[in-house]
């Protein structure tokens, strides 16, 4: 069984019940979810040993944290306990044409304020096949960034292979903080995830006649965008996912997989969304799974974005659908069709 270590944050989230808005509400849902954490719980649920680590206070809002991994099979025994406070994320589900709107409220958080003597690398990556981390863990501030480039060193000189997803966050750093962070962690990473967005974001680099927010993408221009990426930072994989936004409730969804030959594209998924967040999260876990398992090119980006669509229909941020599921998708039953 492979064995995989995810780090970042884990945050609770609070939302309104239905699609209330923050101003309506009298009482708010509490759950949790966290980029990396979210990655681990997918890959747990796909049958491997998934380890997430972080630093969390050791009161028992700590521990509701840590125990919200463990009932989904995630290895929580590499968690750091201490500090004060677990971060916060509100979470306001958009409708319509109404967009979603997320506040954090995590500054001093137990891990924003880690420093990298907390993690003992060599123990934490033994006999560890597979290091994932994302954009919005460096992002916490200069001494998680040490951590991160800590992590990596560690992983490298292991042969470990290492992952990243981009996700910028505007609301974490500017552009300038990210590309100077990014670019010295990305010299570790070998498959690289981004999002349509997050490579002009954080490096600059865009794909030619592309509207966001009128949801028009150029998808040849992302064969671009991938090989400018790969051959900056050596990546021996490129993944973009490809979100074309006709309203809150209703995405197209897709990707693609570069691998320093071939420019893969999965089928398009019209996706009704149940709850978005997560999305980008149980892609990254589904294509790690997939190249674990040793599946080829167009076989890993079927899996992941099929994994992906299937938990825009999941409520949270966590992703529950079956290796089963997910392979019945991507291989072209997308009815819905109650099964008996």
């Amino acid at each position: 069984m492979a064995k995989v270590v995810t780090f970042g944050e884990l945050m609770i989230r609070l939302q309104p019940y239905n699609y209330e808005r923050f101003v309506q509400a009298d009482h708010l849902e509490f759950t949790f979810g966290g980029g990396e954490a979210n990655v681990a719980v997918s890959l747990a649920n796909y049958g491997l040993d998934a380890s997430f680590v972080t630093k969390l206070p050791a009161h028992a809002i700590g521990q509701c944290a840590v125990n919200s991994l463990r009932r989904y099979g995630v290895d929580t025994s590499k968690i750091v306990r201490g500090g004060d406070r677990v971060g916060i994320y509100f979470n306001e589900k958009g409708a319509s044409q109404r967009p979603s709107v997320c506040i954090y409220d995590r500054a001093h958080s137990a891990i924003q304020e880690a420093q990298p003597a907390d993690f003992d690398w060599e123990k934490i990556f033994d006999g560890v096949d597979w290091f994932h981390f994302t954009g919005i863990t460096p992002a916490l501030g200069p001494n998680v960034v040490e951590i991160c480039r800590e992590a990596c060193k560690a992983a490298k000189a292991r042969n470990i292979k290492i992952s990243c997803d981009l996700n910028y966050r505007g609301k974490l750093w500017t552009r300038d903080q990210a590309r100077a962070a990014m670019t010295d962690l990305c010299q570790y990473v070998d498959v690289c995830i981004s999002n349509e967005e997050d490579a002009k974001d954080v490096f600059g680099i865009e794909a030619e006649a592309t509207d966001i927010t009128a949801g028009e993408l150029n998808k040849e221009g992302y064969k671009s965008v991938a090989k400018q990426l790969a051959d900056k930072f050596g990546f021996e994989k490129v993944a973009i996912t490809l979100r074309e936004s006709k309203s809150a409730f209703d995405n197209d969804w897709s990707a693609m997989l570069y691998d320093g030959t071939d420019y893969c594209f999965s089928k398009l998924y019209h996706l009704h969304i149940i709850d978005r967040i997560g999305g980008g999260d149980s892609f990254g876990g589904g294509l790690i799974y997939a190249l674990l398992s040793g599946k080829d090119t167009q076989a890993a980006v079927e899996f992941a974005v099929a994994a992906s669509a299937l938990k825009h229909s999941i409520e949270g941020d966590y992703n529950f659908a079956t290796i089963a599921e997910v392979e019945k998708l991507a291989g072209g039953d997308g009815s819905g069709r109650v099964q008996r």
